[in-house]
């Protein structure tokens, strides 16, 4: 978000992150064991999405000066805490307002507006962030702000809870519509007996070697496969070249492919002839006996069961032996295609909600920064011209500042030369 003076309401001026934000180097406040329970009772965070990464049980080293805001000193990440806490590593900055007059809970969410490209390595928050630009409102309307846009955000939220209340219901409705589907007084038969199971090829070692790729054979893998949904690989980023289709296998459109190691049971039919490693189970079979749709269906509604026994063992996969071992119902060839359209007549309206959910929550996401954005451009709530300016909040913020602790500028003139000393270090090495 661009900051212009000019453009600023009236009684508005520039600070800088640095005016309004200190930072405490997070060191006292790292857990030392990560042997985390539910039943600990102190929240270890990071300033990533996961953001609790566990509980423990440690006593010492928890930060209680709420509230905070924790900010990723690599990816520029921030979450707002206002609960005690300690955290899981150094490579973040704990940030606290310079004086009372600063509005923090404001300052974060100027932060939700800023988007920096991240570097390898690059500590950001001395180096840049901190001297980013900030618009800075009265402190009088600052309070009208900051309670209008939570409001604003509170509805937003409640519309977001719903919709994703929505994702599950509709999550359950498909299990209930495949356990329905599946209920029938058939003779059960193993996969193998009745469709082809095969592994993927990717016989080269290393994997990765440069001559296997940049050809014309499309290569998929197990997040292709689990990018399609259950439905068709439409798709790729890698191909094979003759020596990779050499090593490997060129599979025919149509296949049915089912992912054994990481993603566990993901399935999606091949949407042209393409090569997969063996991480990547192909299944084929004679459509007068066996309907792969049929096929596709079952292992969508038995995946779960899969999942647990892949779980159970240490590298978390499936073999083909066990997948040709699987028992499935095997009706006769009119009911497969009757099955498989009635699964398809009740899946395809839950599919377009799940589809207008998605986008709703793509929306309310646009929404949300909209609203931050326009909080700091003044078009939330009235100005009132009997408000103290901003120029002059600015001034007793950096006087406020000015009289704190000279430690802290010291301990970022240390930092500095730290990160210049590694730079030439690395240049000149």
């Amino acid at each position: 978000m661009e900051v212009n003076k000019e453009t600023l309401p009236k009684g508005w001026t520039i600070a800088k992150f640095e005016d309004l934000l200190d930072y405490i180097q997070p060191t006292n406040y790292i857990v030392k064991s990560t042997d985390y329970k539910g039943t600990y009772p102190t929240p270890v965070l990071t300033a990533g999405k996961s953001f609790i990464k566990g509980y423990t049980n440690e006593t010492d080293g928890i930060f209680t000066k709420l509230p905070t805001i924790i900010f990723d000193d690599f990816t520029t990440a921030t979450q707002f805490v206002n609960f005690p806490f300690k955290v899981k590593s150094s490579a973040m900055k704990i940030l606290q307002p310079t004086c009372d007059l600063v509005n923090i809970k404001l300052a974060y969410y100027y932060m939700q507006t800023i988007h920096l490209k991240g570097e390898t390595h690059k500590r950001f928050w001395i180096s840049e962030y901190s001297q980013i630009p900030v618009p800075l409102a009265p402190l009088n309307e600052q309070k009208r702000i900051l309670a209008k846009l939570e409001q604003l955000l509170t509805d937003l939220d409640k519309g977001i809870e719903y919709l994703e209340t929505t994702k599950q219901q509709l999550k359950v409705y498909r299990h209930a519509v495949l356990k329905w589907a599946f209920e029938g007084n058939w003779e059960i038969k193993p996969l193998g007996k009745v469709a082809i199971v095969k592994r993927g090829k990717s016989k080269h070692r290393p994997r990765n070697a440069p001559e296997l790729f940049g050809g014309k054979y499309p290569f998929i893998q197990t997040g292709d496969v689990r990018a399609a949904n259950g439905r068709v690989v439409k798709e790729y980023t890698e191909t094979y070249s003759e020596f990779g289709l050499k090593q490997s296998k060129l599979w025919p459109k149509g296949t049915l492919c089912l992912t054994i190691a990481a993603n566990i049971a993901d399935t999606a039919f091949l949407g042209f002839d393409a090569c997969f490693p063996d991480s990547v189970v192909g299944i084929t079979s004679d459509s007068n006996i066996l309907n792969l749709d049929y096929v596709n269906f079952y292992i969508q509604k038995i995946k779960q069961e899969i999942e647990g026994k892949a779980s159970a063992t240490a590298q978390k996969n499936i073999n083909v032996e066990f997948l040709e071992a699987l028992e499935i119902p095997v009706p006769n060839p009119m009911q497969q295609v009757k099955i498989v359209h009635d699964i398809e007549s009740r899946l395809s309206v839950c599919e377009k909600i799940e589809e207008t959910i998605e986008n709703s929550l793509q929306q309310a996401e646009a929404l949300r920064l909209s609203i931050i954005k326009k909080a700091f451009e003044g078009k939330l709530v009235p100005q009132d011209p009997n408000d103290e300016p901003a120029e002059k909040l600015l001034e007793r913020i950096r006087a406020a500042k000015g009289n704190g602790k000279p430690e802290k500028k010291e301990k970022a003139k240390a930092e500095k030369k730290v990160n210049t000393t590694k730079k030439k270090v690395l240049v000149n090495g």
